[in-house]
């Protein structure tokens, strides 16, 4: 089956209740792609999931497209696609195979070619050891392969993953982000990803919904929306930005009268003759890395260092900033 294209046209939410959990959204999703929605909780990327599942229906007027047919009023049933969710969805009272097959069963694919379909599932996630075992025998990680492997039994035309990982231990999260980015590579299915993690979303995506207060911030490659943020609030949400007054001079960024200039840690170096001075206010030994924080004309100024040398609290420490990567945007407050 090939890849799916999905349209949103004008898909707000609004709640019985009078909460309006989704602006107007006009949203292309291109066959074939991982596009992720990326968010605080509360800002809407999970409604529009449900809305593309067909979990929830949009405010009148908006309408969900799957290669250009309108699916608004089919039903999740008829949509044919995958949902993984973060609380695994599994049924306890199967093993397994039965959870992986169970799709394939109520849709009455024959029992030779669903067993076939199951063991290749299995197989496809690892798991083929973990068949006739009960769920609640199964790891955190092992539930998720097997949440996975009954999303892509039936063949879905997308599949939808809401914060599939969140629940899971930080290197277990590692790993299985790995294995999830090297399946939807190989299978060129269109995904849907659901995260608030940052890290889990530059991973993963080809391209990045930044989502604030139910609106989009930002669509882009998870490079632009890193190096070209479009708010102040995609520019703080997206990783670390230190913010100075001060200006370009001489191809060199100084501090003083001039505008707001954001950066990111990895644009500052530690030089001796930096125009920059500051004082350490504290310093982090993480390993491949120092995490310093700077006091510096009245702000603080994160810089990650790999200098391998101890940085005392109060010490003196001069800066140099990358010009070309200073940004300034319109609405930094």
């Amino acid at each position: 089956m090939s890849p799916l294209g999905i349209r949103l046209e004008r898909c707000a939410k609004t709640f019985p209740d009078g909460t309006r959990a989704l602006d107007p959204l006009d949203l292309e999703i291109r066959a074939g792609e991982t596009l992720v929605f990326l968010g605080p909780s509360g800002c809407g990327k999970t409604t529009t999931l449900r809305i593309i599942a067909g979990l929830e229906a949009p405010d009148a007027g908006g309408r969900v497209l799957f290669d250009g047919e309108d699916v608004t009023q089919v039903p999740i049933e008829n949509r044919n696609v995958g949902l993984v969710f973060q609380s695994y969805a599994l049924f306890p009272n199967m093993d397994v195979r039965g959870n992986v097959g169970y799709g394939l069963r109520i849709r009455g694919v024959s029992a030779a070619e669903r067993s076939a379909r199951v063991d290749e599932m299995l197989a496809m996630m690892r798991i083929e050891a973990l068949a006739d075992r009960r769920i609640d025998q199964l790891s955190g990680g092992q539930r998720q392969r097997v949440a996975l492997a009954r999303a892509l039994a039936v063949r879905p035309r997308a599949l939808l993953l809401d914060e599939p990982l969140t629940a899971l231990d930080a290197k277990l999260r590692d790993t299985l982000r790995v294995d999830i980015d090297a399946l939807l590579r190989r299978l060129g299915v269109t995904s849907i990803y659901v995260t608030h993690d940052q890290a889990e979303a530059m991973a993963l995506g080809d391209r990045i919904v930044v989502m604030d207060h139910g609106r989009v911030a930002q669509v882009g490659a998870p490079r632009d929306v890193y190096y070209t943020p479009a708010t102040a609030f995609v520019a703080d949400f997206i990783g670390t930005m230190n913010r100075l007054q001060g200006r370009v001079e001489n191809g060199q960024f100084v501090t003083g009268a001039g505008a707001e200039m954001l950066f990111r840690p990895e644009s500052v170096r530690l030089a001796e003759d930096g125009p920059i001075a500051g004082t350490v206010a504290a310093a982090f030994f993480l390993g491949d890395h120092t995490r310093i924080f700077v006091d510096c004309s009245g702000r603080q100024v994160i810089v990650e260092s790999t200098e391998r040398r101890e940085f005392a609290r109060g010490a003196p420490i001069r800066l140099s900033i990358d010009a070309a990567s200073v940004m300034t945007l319109k609405d930094t407050p």
